[in-house]
C-alpha cells in the first residue's frame, strides 16, 4: 500500500489521522471542500464536493485504498444531507470500483443503530435501527459497501464511531474513542489481510462500554485507553435524569430530536466523531 486517499481531510478526525497516514504511505491524497492546513511533503490536496462524481473520481485517482471520512456529521434537513452523505457515499464506492481500489474504510456511526436502548448491549451483527436522517445515511453507506463487496469485490470496514470528543458527561464514560485508539483502529483496518465487508465499533477500552466488538476480533484491534480516568470528576458533577429520554438510547439526542434538526445544537457542544 503506497497511496492512501482520505476524504473529509480538513475535519478533526482527519486531522487525528494525517500524521500516522503520512508515516506509512508513500503518498496521501487529502480531499475535502477546503484544504487542510500544513501539508506534509507526501500529502497532496485535491478539492472535491462529495456529491460531484467527476470531482470525486478525479480526487481518488491513483489511490490504493480510501478512508471515507467526509460527510455532514450532524442531523440536517433531507435536502442538505442527501448530497454529501448519500450521493457522496455512492460516488466514493463507484469511483473506487472504476479505479480498481481494493478497500474502503468508512467512518460510519453509532447512529446507524442509535434507536436501541442503552440497556441493550449491541454487537457488530445487530440489525440497523437508525435514529435520524444522519443515521439512515450511515445505514445506506454500510449496505452500499456490502453491495459493492458482493457484486464488485471491494472490501470495506465500517467503523461505527461513537464519540471522539473529550469525555465530559456520564454517557461519554462508556462511548469515548481516544484519538490514539482511532489511529490504531484505522491502521488495523488497513493491515488486516482479508476483511470482506466488516463492522467494528469505534470505542476505546472503556469499563462502561455499551457495545461489543467480539465479532470483529479478527481485525486485531486492541484499544488501550479507558475513559474511567475521567470518571471521578464527571460523576461528582453528574445529575442523572431518568426522565430524559435521550439518555435511554444509544443515539442520545439524535434519537429524540426531530428529523432534520441539528443534534449538535441540541447537545450544546460538538460531539466530535459522532459520525
Amino acid at each position: 500500500m503506497t497511496v492512501i486517499a482520505l476524504t473529509g481531510a480538513a475535519g478533526r478526525l482527519g486531522g487525528y489521522l494525517r500524521e500516522a497516514l503520512a508515516k506509512r504511505a508513500d503518498k496521501v491524497i487529502l480531499t475535502d471542500r477546503v484544504s487542510p492546513e500544513g501539508l506534509r511533503a507526501n500529502e497532496e490536496f485535491r478539492q472535491a464536493e462529495l456529491d460531484d462524481y467527476d470531482a470525486v473520481h478525479a480526487a481518488l485517482a491513483g489511490a490504493d485504498v480510501v478512508l471515507h471520512f467526509g460527510a455532514i456529521a450532524d442531523e440536517a434537513p433531507w435536502d442538505e444531507i442527501w448530497g454529501p452523505n448519500f450521493v457522496g457515499a455512492r460516488n466514493v464506492w463507484e469511483a473506487a470500483h472504476q479505479h480498481g481500489i481494493r478497500r474502503v474504510i468508512y467512518a460510519s456511526s453509532i447512529h446507524a443503530v442509535g434507536m436501541y436502548p442503552r440497556t441493550q448491549r449491541i454487537g457488530v451483527d445487530t440489525p440497523h435501527y437508525p435514529d435520524s436522517f444522519y443515521g439512515l445515511s450511515k445505514c445506506f453507506a454500510e449496505n452500499l459497501g456490502r453491495l459493492y463487496w458482493e457484486k464488485r469485490g471491494i472490501e470495506s470496514v465500517m467503523l461505527r464511531i461513537y464519540s471522539c470528543a473529550q469525555p465530559n458527561n456520564e454517557r461519554s464514560l462508556g462511548v469515548w474513542l481516544s484519538p490514539r485508539d482511532l489511529v490504531q483502529l484505522v491502521e488495523k483496518s488497513l493491515d488486516c489481510p482479508i476483511v470482506g465487508c466488516s463492522v467494528v465499533y469505534g470505542v476505546s477500552a472503556n469499563s462502561r462500554c455499551p457495545v461489543s466488538n467480539e465479532g470483529a476480533k479478527f481485525l486485531g484491534y486492541e484499544p488501550v485507553d479507558n475513559a474511567e480516568e475521567f470518571a471521578p470528576e464527571i460523576l461528582a458533577a453528574a445529575k442523572p435524569d431518568p426522565s430524559d429520554k435521550a439518555q435511554l438510547h444509544h443515539g442520545n439526542v439524535f434519537a429524540t430530536g426531530d428529523l432534520g434538526v441539528s443534534a449538535v445544537a441540541l447537545m450544546g457542544r460538538a460531539e466530535d466523531g459522532e459520525g
